[in-house]
């Protein structure tokens, strides 16, 4: 495919989220139906797709709309590339601009600031409170993609052992500074899943924030026994298992588990799914559903998809996931709450109604990560139990 070619499939995807279904399903859904289109094209098709969905209020402003052909536009003109060039009808190109899109594409439109950084104007305010001249910047890494990182499954192998291995398979990685456990790959993410490294269970794919989360749980943790109670698909499950932990695994919905079996058995770890809690436990890991305010850039369509009734109804989860899952702390064992979300709403404000409710309890530590630490925004605390 051409690069114009594949800015014309782009703008096909984009609009066909306008009737439902997310961008992955539409971008699986047209390569089905372009098989001509090889991996490479793919790559880049997607790519678009994820950046302009990122930057769809900054580019869309700039592109005078909301539509596929808008955000390819406000793209272009973003990139300071020539949108005449791209859009020429020709090869399978996005048919010629019409006068309005020549017009617009001549004047580049004054933007304030939560449109240039692509927030939603009613978070823009919690948001300039909660990290006031850091906010801009936080917003503007959430406009990019994501860095990808895995974990060094210490139960196995090294940080470094891993790192030489990857290396030896051509896949370019670095230590990253957020954890011990913390690689990041800098060139080739794509190939990661085929390499023996990755098959032998030396590595599982695990943002640094969340890695950098654990370890300080562990931190503390006084004992040997974990609860993942919103385990998920299971990459906490597997880290505390790493570090040596007895792990229990449950999920309100199992279904998101179905993989933690195979994952287990490649990484060479134990770890127990239970069908309703039970029990009691040194320390309880909830990593509470939320908004994922902290990964809008790996998940962007999360970001438009937020309303605040939404986050009310979120907030009222997590709180009931905190009252739950205390009943399986034993007497001075911990309960660490964390999200990956941004937001004060979702995680000290949280803690804050735990604690009127449940005085007895203290905080015995709390962190908030945001991407300008490198990884994704993230936010523990770790409560003690009497």
């Amino acid at each position: 495919m051409t690069p114009n070619a594949r800015l014309a499939a782009a703008i096909e995807i984009l609009d066909s989220l306008d009737t439902g279904g997310s961008a992955e399903q539409a971008l699986t859904t047209w390569a089905r139906r372009n098989r001509y289109a090889g991996s490479s094209d793919r790559a880049a098709v997607r790519d678009i797709v994820f950046d302009a969905i990122r930057r769809r209020r900054s580019d869309g402003w700039l592109g005078g709309g909301t539509d596929g052909r808008a955000l390819i536009v406000g793209r272009l003109m973003r990139l300071e590339q020539s949108v005449e060039d791209a859009f020429t009808g020709e090869r399978f190109a996005p048919a010629p601009l019409t006068a309005a899109e020549r017009a617009r594409v001549a004047v580049t439109p004054a933007v304030e600031a939560p449109v240039r950084l692509d927030c939603p104007d009613w978070l823009w305010e919690p948001l300039t409170a909660r990290y006031g001249a850091n906010t801009e910047a936080i917003l503007s890494a959430l406009q990019m993609r994501a860095p990808f990182f895995l974990r060094a499954n210490t139960a196995r192998v090294t940080r470094e052992g891993a790192i030489e291995r990857l290396t030896e398979e051509g896949i370019s990685v670095a230590a990253h500074e957020l954890a011990d456990t913390a690689i990041e790959v800098r060139e080739h993410s794509r190939r990661v899943r085929q390499t023996r490294v990755y098959q032998d269970g030396l590595i599982e794919p695990q943002d640094a924030a969340s890695q950098a989360a654990v370890a300080l749980a562990l931190q503390q943790m006084d004992g040997a026994r974990v609860l993942d109670f919103c385990a998920g698909g299971g990459g906490k499950s597997l880290a505390f298992a790493a570090e040596g932990k007895t792990v229990a695994a449950y999920d309100a919905n199992p279904g998101r588990m179905a993989d933690l079996g195979p994952r287990a058995a490649r990484a060479g770890v134990t770890i127990e799914t239970l069908e309703a809690p039970r029990g009691s436990y040194d320390m309880v890991f909830c990593d509470a559903p939320c908004s994922g305010s902290g990964a809008w850039r790996r998940q962007p369509e999360a970001k438009w998809a937020l309303t605040p009734s939404r986050l009310r109804e979120l907030n009222a989860t997590q709180d009931a996931i905190l009252r739950h899952a205390k009943d399986f702390v034993r007497p001075g064992g911990v309960l660490a709450y964390a999200t990956c979300s941004l937001l004060a709403e979702e995680n000290d404000s949280r803690t804050t109604a735990f604690f009127s409710e449940f005085s007895d309890w203290k905080q015995l530590a709390e962190r908030q990560w945001t991407p300008l630490n490198g990884g994704d925004g993230f936010y523990l605390a770790v409560l003690g139990k009497p």
